[in-house]
């Protein structure tokens, strides 16, 4: 199951759901206005539901300030149907707000998606430290799953270099995987289709299903994967491990 937790409901509109602010989303979830079995809706993809988005998430943010258990929600709301799903996907938005701590509270592990570029290296600390922080205070099992690179041009100097960087910094923890540019991911939000069926035979298409098949090798064979607690967890105010920025001011002078 997917469940959007992004006020732009790119997932949503991605596979085909227009706007519907009269549609249960999320939204409801994290106000308790519905359940989760209310608000899941079936998709075309065989064996993928969905939870939609809709712009009025936005409104959460300040809806649950002063609400009680408020990092708990959406917790709380997926519990009743956890068992019911083998894997369920959070897409949270991209920015480290009430939304995203509420999807990584409910979260069991985090799935990185990461740019070869240097502004997108630089948020790796506040994730890193946020990740950590909440670990301490709301979900002590909470841990990364992987760093993906996506969108992913190898004929640059700058991703190449980036990659070694994550691969030094990260270890095994950066997935094998890479997503490349593709026009056709590019066109497949645009028919409202996701790119397993828009073109299942494009590059795109065939890197994220192999993403999901090194996911799921690495859920079952667990021994191969390394400890959750690797060097940039350990010390989360140790800068010159949390920050990179010697290393990333580096790769982006040269």
């Amino acid at each position: 199951m997917l469940v959007d937790c992004d006020p732009q409901a790119n997932s949503t509109g991605g596979l085909g759901f227009a706007r519907d602010p009269d549609r249960l989303s999320t939204y409801h979830l994290l106000l308790a206005e519905a359940t989760a079995d209310q608000a899941v809706l079936p998709t075309e993809l065989e064996g993928l539901s969905i939870i939609p988005s809709h712009k009025n998430l936005i409104g959460a943010n300040i809806e649950l300030v002063g609400a009680e258990e408020r990092e708990f929600r959406l917790r709380t709301a997926l519990q009743s149907v956890r068992d019911q799903y083998d894997f369920i996907v959070l897409d949270c938005p991209p920015a480290l707000d009430l939304l995203t701590l509420n999807a990584l509270v409910a979260a069991d592990s985090v799935l990185v998606p990461m740019q070869a570029e240097y502004f997108a290296l630089e948020g790796v600390s506040e994730l890193l430290d946020t990740i950590e922080r909440l670990r301490l205070s709301f979900n002590p099992e909470l841990h990364i799953e992987g760093v993906v690179l996506t969108m992913y041009d190898d004929r640059t100097n700058l991703a190449q270099q980036v990659t070694q960087e994550l691969k030094r910094h990260f270890g095994d923890r950066l997935l094998e995987t890479i997503i490349p540019r593709n026009i056709r991911l590019a066109e497949a939000p645009s028919y409202g289709k996701p790119a397993l069926l828009y073109d299942v035979r494009s590059r795109g298409a065939e890197s994220y299903i192999k993403l999901a098949k090194e996911i799921m090798h690495r859920k079952m064979n667990p021994a191969t994967v390394p400890a959750p607690e690797n060097n940039l967890e350990q010390n989360p105010q140790d800068p010159e491990d949390l920050s990179l920025s010697n290393e990333l001011k580096r790769v982006n002078e040269s």
